[in-house]
């Protein structure tokens, strides 16, 4: 075995004097950062024990609880997921998926089948007898056969972000039925340009009508459902090159519309000296309108699949505690990770995050270190055991309890549905008071025409231009809302909110950035559309429907800025609104979409 550190000082102040103008880092003044960090590279090297007992005992689990080794040379095992009798594994290097097969039935498998293949492929699911399988950019579903194979696959999604960094998207049905996907972020740290990195987004079944729900995620691979309340939680990997006891690995409670400070504040409440938010926006803002973790583990331990316990097997005080497979840090000295935890719950919320499975990682006494296992996929199996996928080397670990190990696993009542659905409401114009009204044109479209292609999300989602006359005396901000009633659901749909819009503007420009600090309009703001990213997003209504309604509505307000945060929901700025409406007009788009389907939303 060998021993590899780098360990790297960085002074911000002497990058800053030393870079040429045009590197200076953006954001607003005075937030520029005056830090020492270090950190570390160490990787340990792998270490091969072929005899399964010997290995097996290498393990250490609580009193009560054993380990063995139930499968060999799997290959690149990642996720793992059950479905009926059937165990399957996705392999990342192979790109495809494998059904372990235990042809004698003593609990062990000695070969398998690949079922299905795409490249990229890694996230897989079940929903009764249709799997749901996750590659970089692509969701496919398939229906399941009786011998555990899979039937066609058929594409749903096509058009998730492109991976860098992150690539391995995995996906989950919740209690709800809807379809969850996490989007790692593509860098480690930076401004993405796709809204839907580092996040978590919701689509229905079918794939349509995807939205963000929840925001700020670096890279949450695994993710679940509390079993007594519904209620969902993710692990979520920390940023690198922090220093060796930074950031803290977060366990987060993850709600609608919320977000999670990556890249700009990380664990509870500290703010991350390499970056600085847009302009118009502080990191004092970020972390206050961020949440912060439940409960943190050891810096770069790397949490990845993650399994609420919902069996009988184990004693009942495992019951509902999440169980986490930690592949292992190589920026951190000494090595994290390398290891299962186990997340305490009590009454429904974690209390407590610590080690359950150790002696993966090996420290020899030289003070080198070597991994037997680098952990990825964990599940439960019908009769209450977990299995753990090791990615490195192709093993799977069975953990069980004791003489009751083979108990049948009762199964749980279906949590509840705690996903927050906005109530239905008219279009903005109709839910203010206005005493006056402002005449709204755009260059693009005349009231009740169509809108062209480039204002489309299929198009060029650009946001397009405004004009409106000059607002009445005592104007000091105006807000703009565009909402589509015609939609299903959320009714109605809302593609943009711009607020605190200077009062001597006359109209937008075309193609606003989707930044929620905008500098030109100077000091205006966007909140968040229906699909939970900031800024415009265009019309796509359902195809063979006929054309939807699309209202760009404009207020003339008495407030210079209103008491919301960048990113406010619709609802949040109406209520702002209220009472302070001087004037108000709009003009009405249409929209139809012109082509074949392609499978996005």
């Amino acid at each position: 075995m060998k021993k590899q550190i780098i360990a790297a000082t960085v002074s911000a102040t002497a990058l800053l004097a030393a870079a040429p103008v045009l590197a200076q880092p953006q954001g607003t003044i005075g937030q520029y950062s005056d830090a020492t960090v270090q950190g570390s590279i160490l990787e340990p090297e792998p270490i091969t024990v072929s005899d399964d007992a010997e290995l097996a005992d290498l393990i250490r689990v609580p009193e009560g609880f054993e380990v063995e080794v139930v499968a060999r040379d799997m290959g690149n095992t990642r996720m793992l997921a059950i479905h009926g009798d059937h165990v399957y594994a996705s392999r990342r290097t192979e790109a495809d998926i494998i059904r372990l097969d235990d042809a004698d039935g003593d609990g062990k498998y000695e070969d398998f089948t690949v079922v299905a293949g795409r490249p990229g492929m890694h996230g897989i699911a079940f929903h009764e007898d249709t799997v749901y399988l996750a590659t970089v950019n692509e969701v496919f579903t398939a229906p399941v056969n009786e011998d555990g194979s899979f039937g066609e696959l058929k594409m749903i999604i096509d058009d998730l972000p492109d991976g860098g960094q992150h690539a391995n998207r995995t996906l989950a049905i919740g209690p709800d039925n809807m379809l969850y996907i996490t989007v790692g972020s593509t860098c480690n740290e930076c401004i993405e340009t796709s809204p839907e990195s580092a996040t978590i987004v919701r689509a229905n079944l079918d794939g349509t009508g995807r939205a963000i729900f929840a925001s700020g995620l670096r890279n949450t691979i695994g993710f679940g459902w509390e079993p007594e309340t519904g209620t969902l939680y993710g692990a979520d990997h920390g940023t690198d090159w922090l220093g060796d006891e930074e950031q803290q690995e977060e366990f987060n409670l993850i709600e609608q519309g919320k977000k999670y400070g990556w890249p700009y504040v990380f664990d509870f409440g500290n703010l991350n000296p390499h970056m600085n938010p847009p302009e118009g926006i502080t990191l004092e803002q970020w972390a206050e309108t961020s949440e912060e973790p439940e409960v943190g583990y050891t810096a770069h331990a790397a949490p990845m699949q993650m399994t609420f316990y919902n069996g009988t097997a184990f004693p009942e005080e495992y019951r509902g505690d999440a169980f986490i497979a930690m592949r292992g840090s190589w920026n951190r000295r000494p090595p994290s990770g390398y290891e299962v935890t186990r997340v305490d719950f009590e009454d429904g919320k974690p209390v407590n995050w610590d080690h359950f499975a150790e002696g993966f990682l090996v420290e020899s006494e030289t003070g080198s270190y070597g991994f037997l296992a680098r952990l990825a996929g964990i599940t439960e199996t019908a009769d209450g055991a977990l299995l753990l996928a090791d990615d490195a080397n192709g093993i799977v670990y069975r953990i069980s309890y004791g003489e009751s190990a083979n108990a049948a696993a009762t199964e749980a009542p279906m949590p509840p549905d705690v996903t927050v659905k906005p109530a239905e409401s008219d279009i903005a114009i109709n839910l203010v008071d206005a005493e006056d009204t402002i005449d709204v044109l755009s260059p693009s479209f005349g009231d009740g025409e169509a809108i062209p292609l480039k204002h489309a999300a299929e198009g060029d989602n650009a946001s397009p231009a405004l004009e409106w006359g000059t607002a009445p005396e005592g104007t000091q901000s105006i807000v703009v809302i565009v909402d589509d009633p015609d939609a299903a659901e959320p009714k109605p749909f809302v593609h943009w909110v711009l607020f605190d819009v200077p009062a001597d503007a006359t109209g937008i420009e075309e193609g606003l950035s989707t930044e929620s600090a905008l500098q030109k309009p100077e000091g205006a703001k966007q909140g968040t559309n229906s699909r939970g990213q900031i800024g415009y997003f265009g019309p796509r209504p359902p195809l063979g429907e006929p054309a939807h309604n699309y209202h760009f509505q404009v207020f003339a307000l008495d407030l210079a800025e209103l008491p919301v945060d960048p990113g406010a929901k619709r609802e949040d700025v109406l209520a702002a609104m209220e009472g302070h409406v001087l004037a108000e007009g709009e003009v009405v788009g249409t929209y139809e979409r012109p082509g074949p389907e392609a499978p996005l939303n």
